[in-house]
């Protein structure tokens, strides 16, 4: 053999195996993959192993879920903790309601519908709240949450005040399909739009408008010093989480088939803002997390014989043990995959 073919061949073992650090991103990437794909078929499996009273509670977390993304948007990518995301969920949501019931009962149309006006209404309310930042910026959120509220209880004619708005039909998905009666088809209908609006915004976590956000988050004054303009980025985020959270009221009146002026209060916007916290500000599994959680805490926990009627008081102590053992939220939680090995000398 020639001392040329020798080299060759024995080079050739080193070339077709993957070297250790190719192998370990291998192995980190699949890593990520696992749970992910495990919780995703834990969800769809969830109706076929539950209850229907358990599959409607899912629902709910889900649109709740959406809800907190929004809010994460705001509260951890850019740094402006909000207290007025239930003004545009509620928006959303009697949008949704007046479509079907007086224009069509397709769910495609019902989400953009109102996820535009959502988003309309956040245009003009978004450019009053980004000219402030801190405690200032959640006061005027707050103010907006309150008056969306109020013209959810007065405006009886469009709204029908505090007896809500009933007898909405079954949502049907896509044109061709039947409406969606039964509980457990509900619940994959939120669950397709859910994964798609998580992947979504998830995306957008990796671009370079979000490292901006980031940059307005940590430094402001430095991005505006560069040439960001940072108001206007502000704007866009406000407007975006605003059609995502009219987005989640269009779901949550195809779960539940009403809507009332509550569903626009404080306390939606209170438990959102909670979740992002718990769940971790800035991660949005976590803020998923977080929703689902507080959650299950205020309409599981809180309604069990032993503490029923104590919800708050129950979401009240999550809240305190969360901020002293968790301070990076539930997103800040390292599991060990391989126990650790001492080095000998």
């Amino acid at each position: 053999m020639s001392p040329s073919a020798s080299a060759r061949c024995e080079s050739s073992p080193s070339e077709s195996t993957p070297s250790a650090p190719a192998r370990s991103a291998s192995a980190r990437s699949l890593t990520r993959r696992l749970p992910v794909a495990a919780v995703v078929g834990g969800l769809t499996l969830a109706p076929f192993v539950l209850g229907p009273y358990a599959v409607g509670t899912l629902s709910r977390i889900l649109v709740f879920a959406l809800l907190a993304l929004s809010v994460n948007l705001l509260t951890g990518l850019t740094g402006l903790p909000t207290l007025g995301q239930s003004a545009y969920f509620g928006v959303g949501a009697y949008t949704a309601a007046i479509v079907a019931t007086r224009l069509t009962d397709l769910g495609i149309l019902q989400l953009l519908i109102a996820a535009g006006v959502s988003a309309l209404v956040a245009v003009p309310t978004g450019w009053l709240a980004v000219r402030a930042r801190g405690v200032v910026f959640l006061m005027l959120t707050l103010a907006i949450g309150e008056i969306v509220y109020s013209a959810a209880v007065n405006w009886k004619p469009l709204t029908n005040g505090t007896d809500g708005m009933s007898g909405i039909p079954p949502v049907v998905p896509l044109p061709g399909m039947p409406a969606l009666e039964l509980d457990g088809l509900v619940y994959f209908y939120v669950l397709a739009v859910f994964l798609l609006l998580f992947a979504a915004v998830s995306r957008l976590g990796s671009t370079p408008f979000a490292l901006a956000l980031r940059g307005i988050r940590d430094n402001e004054p430095r991005m505006r010093a560069i040439g960001y303009p940072t108001r206007r980025y502000a704007l866009t985020v406000y407007c975006g989480a605003g059609a995502l959270a009219g987005a989640a009221g269009a779901l949550w009146v195809s779960v539940q088939r009403f809507v009332s002026p509550g569903d626009a209060g404080f306390e939606i916007a209170a438990l959102a803002l909670l979740a992002v916290v718990i769940g971790g500000s800035g991660s949005m599994w976590g803020a998923c997390a977080g929703a689902a959680l507080v959650w299950l805490t205020r309409d599981y926990l809180g309604n069990l014989e032993a503490v029923a009627g104590r919800g708050p008081l129950l979401l009240g102590l999550l809240f305190v043990i969360a901020v002293y053992t968790l301070p990076r939220g539930l997103a800040g939680v390292r599991i060990p995959l391989k126990p650790t090995r001492k080095r000998t000398a």
